[in-house]
């Protein structure tokens, strides 16, 4: 059965056997692994992930006519789930820690990263994230302040992973061949991280901040309190700064001035 991508489901399919050599290699899967892999497509980094004998692999794929090849192909050899990832709780699917790998679908990546920075046992459920990016998201979630590629991303991963870059990926590699290059992410939880009252209040002012990137931050600080100079003092911020100069600690700090704000 011939597979076609679907445009609006953002499928660009792996198909260099030597970069779904590397990505299953640099995992550093053992027999006591449980694989959860998004949007495995027609299955070959799967059948590579086979190959390395985990205990479990769960496949999330939203496409129903992939769901179907991929029972036909593996059938019960991994765990098959057609659900969209925005919407799967994930804390439900294993009781053990799970390597997470995606070649994440361009048009949805940033929110289902965020999806997975925001959950509240992210350590107890994930071992490591082994992601492909469009490259340009990718730089932005790597970058550090200071840098145009600095954004809310860039603090919000920040705030709970270790992130290394690990390879440039070419179109050539990918079917139907995307228009940019893809890069691969090794991301960890981090074991030490700030504890907010809620992640969404770190969300909410990074959102504040970079809706106005360009401008000093004095405006966004006052939408935030009342007495921006008290605040700019205690933090030792710069209210002349733009946004892309507050290293993600500033943000942390702000996000907890703010949390105490809203007691």
């Amino acid at each position: 059965m011939l597979i076609k991508p679907k445009k609006s489901l953002g499928q660009n399919f792996l198909i260099d056997k030597n970069i779904i050599r590397y990505i299953a290699d640099i995992a550093e899967i053992n027999e006591n692994d449980t694989l959860l892999e998004i949007g495995p497509g027609t299955g070959n980094l799967t059948k590579q992930l086979l190959l390395k004998r985990p205990k479990k692999i769960i496949v999330v794929e939203k496409d129903k006519n992939l769901s179907k090849e991929l029972k036909y192909n593996f059938d019960n050899q991994i765990q098959i789930l057609n659900e969209d990832i925005l919407k799967i709780d994930e804390e439900i699917l294993s009781k053990e820690k799970m390597i997470f790998f995606g070649n994440l679908p361009y048009n949805i990546s940033s929110q289902i990263l965020i999806k997975w920075i925001k959950l509240k046992n992210l350590n107890s459920i994930c071992k490591k994230l082994i992601l492909m990016f469009q490259k340009e998201v990718a730089d932005r979630i790597i970058s550090k302040f200071n840098n145009q590629n600095y954004s809310r991303i860039s603090i919000l991963s920040s705030w709970r992973l270790e992130i290394k870059k690990v390879k440039e990926i070419s179109p050539n590699s990918f079917y139907p061949k995307p228009k940019v290059k893809s890069c691969l992410l090794l991301l960890e939880p981090k074991k030490n991280f700030f504890n907010f009252k809620n992640p969404k209040n770190l969300e909410y002012i990074t959102k504040i901040f970079f809706n106005q990137r360009r401008k000093m931050i004095n405006k966004p600080m006052s939408q935030l309190f009342k007495d921006i100079n008290y605040v700019s003092k205690k933090l030792n911020i710069n209210l002349n700064d733009r946004p892309q100069n507050l290293d993600p600690l500033t943000y942390f700090k702000l996000c907890k001035e703010y949390e105490n704000k809203l007691n």
